[in-house]
């Protein structure tokens, strides 16, 4: 079933009014008719519609079943991505997004090849938010994710500091079991973040400052992963390990 995120602004009792790009999407694309079935995420809340009317550029759907289905996790986690090459960012997006990250922050770090300039950080950071947007529409989740601006490393460690939990995944970290430990930390209602270094790493400064402002090292595995497998790895680690210990 297909998902569409709809401001409360087009909705009317139990109506919502979808325009734009979605209407063109529902009618041309899809070739949904009247009475077809699709989900309309708003304010975090996901709702069972079935079309009513699609009347000149705007399609009236009317809601059949409120809170339909709950995809968001119970915990908030936030990835600050150090700043990879080409095109690796967008595919860290789209499958972060898909395994319930809030909030994706990329890092400027030592070792980040990519330097980018405050115009093509702007027209960036507006590319990813619509790849993040998409990739929440297929995945079905109620929230869109939020794509923060670049960040300095000072800056990311400053912000680390209102964090419940603050993992960072390290080659040097010893053993499994103490990574279980670490994620047995993760509550509900928590806000977690992930540290994520470039292609090329850590420096080692980097790993001490980010212990000094809390960061907790973890084991992703006894295997050195690239940086976009490394996002992917601890964010479904996370993710597997919120929904087996807080959905039982």
């Amino acid at each position: 079933m297909f998902n569409f995120f709809v401001d409360e602004a087009k909705r009317s009792g139990d109506v919502f009014y979808i325009d734009g790009p979605d209407f063109n999407h529902i009618k041309n694309v899809l070739r949904m008719r009247i009475g077809d079935e699709l989900l309309v995420s708003c304010l975090g809340k996901s709702h069972l519609c079935s079309i009513e009317s699609l009347d000149g550029d705007t399609a009236a759907v009317q809601i059949t079943e409120e809170n339909y289905q709950n995809t968001e996790l119970p915990v908030q986690i936030i990835l600050y991505q150090g700043l990879p090459k080409a095109d690796k960012l967008e595919l860290i997006i789209q499958k972060t997004v898909e395994l319930g990250v809030a909030k994706i922050v990329p890092v400027e770090m030592s070792r980040c090849v990519v330097k980018l300039d405050e115009k093509k950080k702007n027209a960036k950071v507006s590319r990813w938010q619509s790849i993040a947007e998409s990739a929440a529409k297929q995945s079905k989740r109620t929230l869109i994710p939020e794509i923060g601006n670049v960040l300095t490393f000072k800056q990311m460690l400053e912000e680390a500091k209102g964090l419940d939990l603050f993992l960072v995944p390290y080659e040097n970290k010893d053993g499994m079991a103490a990574t279980k430990a670490v994620l047995d930390k993760i509550k509900s209602g928590m806000r977690v973040g992930i540290l994520i270094g470039p292609e090329g790493g850590f420096e080692v400064s980097e790993v001490e400052a980010a212990a000094s402002a809390g960061g907790e090292t973890i084991s992703l595995g006894s295997r050195i992963l690239r940086t976009e497998t490394a996002a992917i790895t601890a964010a479904a680690m996370c993710m597997l390990h919120i929904e087996m210990s807080e959905r039982k």
